[in-house]
């Protein structure tokens, strides 16, 4: 009873590990969404935030540096998804599906000219990723029946931008909903032109609300190549900026539920791989690809089923044209 105990909480902590830069898109997408500007670069920000982050990381020997780094890079790439749509009126969709795509040319091509490992970063050394934190007492609290290996395999154990992630849910729902630019962010996803009545720049605060998504994506980014992982791997983001905009939507553009979608995919993420070997009575062993894709179809399955109950913001995806 222990042992399965024990292994329940592995889950659940890998459960934690795997949601994160869901989450951290997730909050990204819920600033930018909430101003009126969709935003399906989320997944090429991510990934040219990763490999932002561990080209720095690799050529500094830095992890803070690779994380500045994986900022800067995704707001200059939010700026950009800014312009086209912002200040330009172009169409959301396609400016953010083409950033989408050329992150994932582009960080392959300078991949290959920068490290020639076929589009991948060197593995990292210890000094330059995000290390875990152990917290006061967790090995001697493990032998605390029940409620000592909680605190020991799930509480403590992780690093920095795990608590940053956590922290960014409880402050994107203060800033969104208990401050005054929260409200004036709503209010010009809802209805612009009342904002523009009242003096106040639309385009302005568009533009505050995708920087704000690049720094979210840029912290996630940096959390796939040198906190999670060793270093920048082609394609590494596996279209987790895509799932993060389905919990987004499946949490209704709110910050609990969306926090809650993410988990719920991370669980079947951390399930799926913990089948990986195990042998099904009559089927044999599970397929491994069938593994891998398992938690995407679970997700979309389960996730189809409320964003037709999910309600938008009035304005989102329209272009505000101020009138004269």
């Amino acid at each position: 009873m222990a042992d399965l105990w024990i292994q329940f909480l592995l889950t659940l902590d890998a459960t934690l590990r795997v949601a994160i830069p869901l989450i951290l898109c997730a909050m990204a997408g819920l600033f930018s969404e909430r101003s009126g500007i969709i935003d399906i670069s989320l997944e090429g920000k991510m990934l040219m935030a990763a490999f932002a982050a561990g080209t720095l990381a690799a050529l500094t020997g830095s992890a803070i540096a690779g994380l500045v780094g994986a900022i800067l890079v995704s707001v200059m790439f939010s700026l950009i998804h800014g312009f086209a749509c912002i200040t330009h009126k172009g169409n959301q969709v396609i400016s953010g599906l083409a950033i989408n795509i050329l992150a994932s040319g582009l960080t392959v091509t300078l991949g290959i000219a920068i490290f020639a490992k076929g589009g991948q970063t060197p593995m990292l050394s210890r000094e330059a990723r995000f290390s875990s934190i152990e917290l006061p007492f967790a090995e001697a609290a493990g032998a605390i029946p029940f409620i000592g290996p909680i605190y020991k395999e799930i509480i403590s154990g992780h690093n920095i931008l795990v608590w940053c992630a956590l922290i960014a849910v409880w402050l994107t729902g203060f800033v969104i909903f208990k401050t005054a630019f929260g409200l004036r962010l709503r209010a010009v996803g809802e209805k612009p032109e009342a904002v523009d009545t009242a003096g106040i720049s639309v385009s302005g605060l568009r533009y505050r609300a995708v920087i704000i998504a690049g720094i979210l994506c840029g912290i996630a980014g940096a959390y796939l190549s040198i906190a999670h992982g060793a270093g920048f791997v082609r394609e590494m983001t596996a279209g987790k900026g895509y799932i993060a905009l389905a919990a987004l939507i499946f949490g209704n553009w709110r910050p609990v539920p969306a926090l809650a979608a993410c988990l719920m995919f991370g669980f079947l993420d951390a399930v799926a791989a913990r089948l990986q070997g195990v042998e099904v009575p009559v089927i044999g062993q599970i397929p491994t690809d069938l593994i891998l894709v398992l938690p995407y179809v679970l997700t979309v399955v389960l996730l189809a089923g409320f964003i037709g109950k999910a309600t938008p913001p009035r304005a989102i995806g329209r272009p505000y044209v101020k009138e004269r």
